[in-house]
């Protein structure tokens, strides 16, 4: 909890432990398959955030009842079902509610070795910092529900935001990195802090090789991001030198994702390997974005 770390880990002896977390939200897109798949992905990736195996799943569901068809729910749960599949998780329950909005969600129980565990909270000085898909989700989900993006954005958008960080843990598995976080509602900026304050150090990232979607680009010049994003600007603001960054720029940094990536801290000797183990498993993306240093413990530098 002191450290806002991905998911709770309770031990069951020396060599298992149980992974846990839950999470659900309304619809992000119009799809209700692809919505589903998008939600049991989220909920999974803490998870994996925490270098865990996913185990078993409840589906969470609230459902406007006599509103919308319960066809429609049957897509979202087939979506989440597949989801849940593929990462060769098995789903054993759940709950449903009457609600005024469609919400869905998980709550996911995993596995790790106790002795592997990655927080968020071990990173050194000189660690490397490696982002696994690109930003952009709000600030295009809301583009979506003001019909401002067209159906190949929408379909991009949807299909990374399925993407499990399946790859992107085993990857990071593979090389044995130091620490990790997913990046979802607090955005990079957000969730790159808890990082350093978990692990009393700071960040210096480039702007320019953090990877972002185009047409986020594009929309957030229009001056469209949604009321998350621009609170966790605000929330960050005092923390981040920014420089002449311009604000388009910083809400970017700061948009609130729907199954984003992992940000994975790694020490230089191995920053390459995770690289090329990250391109193997073909994440979305595979980018080095900054580094982490030892002071001002909290703060983040932001370098164009």
């Amino acid at each position: 909890m002191e450290t806002a770390d991905d998911a709770g880990v309770y031990q069951i002896s020396d060599d298992v432990a149980l992974v846990q977390t839950a999470d659900l939200f309304p619809p992000v897109v119009d799809d209700p398959y692809s919505f589903g798949a998008i939600a049991a992905a989220n909920a999974l990736s803490d998870v994996y955030a925490m270098g865990g195996r996913p185990l078993t799943a409840m589906n969470l569901i609230g459902w406007p009842n006599g509103v919308i068809d319960y066809e429609f729910m049957g897509l979202v749960m087939k979506g989440g079902a597949d989801k849940l599949v593929e990462a060769g998780a098995t789903l054993v329950g759940g709950h449903s509610w009457d609600d005024a909005e469609p919400k869905f969600g998980m709550s996911i129980t995993g596995l790790i070795d106790p002795r592997h565990i990655v927080t968020n909270a071990a990173a050194h000085p000189g660690d490397e910092l490696v982002l696994t898909k690109p930003l952009g989700m709000g600030i295009i989900t809301t583009g979506l529900k003001s019909e401002l993006v067209g159906d190949e954005t929408i379909r991009q958008a949807s299909e990374i935001m399925a993407t499990l960080n399946r790859g992107a843990a085993e990857a990071m598995a593979e090389v044995g990195a130091r620490a990790a976080t997913d990046i979802t509602g607090f955005g990079l900026l957000g969730h790159l802090r808890e990082l350093v304050d978990g692990s009393r150090l700071a960040a210096e990232i480039s702007f320019w090789a953090v990877p972002i979607l185009e047409e986020a680009r594009r929309l957030v010049e229009q001056g469209v991001a949604p009321g998350g994003t621009r609170r966790n600007l605000d929330s960050v603001r005092e923390f981040v030198n920014f420089g002449d960054l311009p604000e388009a720029a910083q809400l970017l940094l700061a948009d609130a994702q729907t199954s984003g990536g992992l940000l994975i801290a790694v020490e230089p000797a191995k920053l390459d390997q995770l690289l090329a183990a990250l391109k193997a498993h073909q994440t979305p993306a595979a980018a080095h974005i900054g580094r982490l240093v030892a002071e001002p413990v909290g703060h983040i530098s932001v370098r164009p």
